[in-house]
Parts: structure tokens; sequence; C-alpha cells
């Protein structure tokens, strides 16, 4: 079964009517189309906060990188314009979790612990990345517990940038190699594991990205999960979708 995680709580002022969810927009410099839509998407939100579930970016070699001109700068300055005018929350995914509290603090938004339960409405809703629930992705977990560790991510951190850069090219050609393989298999969230977190966390809804499997799953007992879309909008069906949290529940919004 997956870990037994600590279950902190991120509890909603009363002022808070809507929250936004969004997750792996994957965000890269040569797909300019859902980098404007997210742009887009920061500036007329009307929501009163937003949590971003992992995998905001498609490779985060480090928040120095933020420091110069350039893409990962633009984004930056995007959110911190963003964080001026409404919390923002920032969940790590499997892309971009070396985003660290030097970035967290030059753009004002707030990291969360994965797991982490939303209180809103008098409802828990629990939110995670969902990596660490793909209970049968063997593989991909053992690479996660090594990159997690403070003694991997110091010694990347030490590298130059370039040289960073350049590994993060190199896994990326790696992992779209494996997309194109016709026999890969993915793996999804284990809906035991889904089960046993939210009851522990006494929540009834989970909340997550990463499968860029978007669907609602009833997991019994009252008890089910949202999985959030993926963003491409020079797809040739264009996704760029979030799920809005409010007092009628739980809505998913396509801003295409």
């Amino acid at each position: 079964m997956a870990e037994h995680p600590v279950f902190k709580e991120l509890l909603a002022p009363p002022a808070w009517r809507t929250v936004d969810l969004i997750s792996d927009l994957h965000l890269q410099a040569d797909e300019p189309a859902t980098f404007e839509a997210w742009r887009g998407y920061l500036q007329t939100t009307p929501a009163d906060a937003l949590v971003i579930l992992g995998d905001l970016f498609e490779v985060w070699v480090g928040d120095d990188a933020a420091a110069l001109p350039g893409f990962e700068a633009e984004c930056a300055e995007l959110l911190r314009r963003t964080a001026e005018r409404l919390p923002v929350y920032f969940m790590h995914g499997n892309r971009d979790f070396l985003v660290g509290p030097a970035l967290a603090a030059r753009c004002g938004f707030t990291l969360l612990d994965d797991p982490t339960v939303l209180v809103l409405h008098g409802e828990r809703w629990l939110l995670s990345h969902g990596d660490i629930l793909c209970l049968d992705d063997t593989d991909y977990l053992k690479f996660r517990a090594q990159v997690r560790t403070p003694e991997w991510q110091a010694a990347f951190l030490a590298r130059p940038l370039a040289e960073r850069r350049a590994l993060a090219r190199s896994m990326r050609a790696q992992s779209e190699d494996r997309k194109r393989n016709p026999s890969a298999v993915w793996a999804d969230v284990d809906g035991g594991a889904a089960r046993q977190w939210l009851q522990q966390a006494r929540a009834g809804t989970l909340v997550h990205g990463h499968t860029h499997r978007p669907a609602d799953h009833d997991l019994g007992d009252g008890l089910r999960r949202i999985v959030l879309s993926d963003w491409d909008a020079a797809a040739h069906s264009p996704r760029a979708q979030l799920l809005c949290l409010s007092p009628a529940g739980a809505q998913r919004v396509d801003l295409r």
C-alpha cells in the first residue's frame, strides 16, 4: 500500500467562495500556446484562491533559473503578479519537484505538502499530485524516492545551471521516447490506496493530477476520486481545464 503520510490542512478563510485547482500544464518555452492560455487565465480568473497540484512546468532545474532573463523568469513574474491579488498555492509534481522556497518567496506563493487537506465550505478535499499513489509504477517510485532526498537535490543543484539544463533535456528525451513506445503501460492511481488515504484524512474526495486521465471515479461508501486534466492548447482537441470548488461542489471549467 501507499505510505502513511501526515495529512496537513489548508483552512480556507470564510471569505473564500471559489478555489481553482489546476495541474499538469507542463509549461515550456517551445509550446507558446499553452503558456498564453495560462497567462490569459491568470489575468482573468475570478477565483478567491488558486491551487497548483504539480507539473506546472515541464521541467524545473532550480530556482536560480528564474533569476536570469528567459522563460522561467517570465513564468515567475506572472506568478508574482497573480499572487499580489489572490493567494496562490503550489504542490510539487514529478517534473517540478525542485521548485523551492526561493521561488516561492520571489513569487509570493505558498508551498503545500503532498498530500494536503483543503477545508472549504465545511468539506474536506484531499489534494495530491497523484504520483505517489501509482503503486504499480515501481521503477518511477524508486526514482522518486531517490530524487526527493536532500542529499540528491543538493548534489544536483550544486552543478552549473547549463549542466542541469542539459541533463533535464536528456531526461525529457528519454521520457518522450517512452511515450512513443506502443508497448508502454501507464500506471494509474491505486483505488485501494486512494480509499485508505481518504479514510485516514477524513475526506470524501481526492483531487489529483499526474495521470492525464481526467475522470470522476466512484470509490464506494461515498468516497470519490476526481482526476484533473492536463493542458495542451496546441493539440488537435485543445485542453485547458480547471476544477472550481465552490459552495455548489466541484465543477470542471473549460477555458478553450
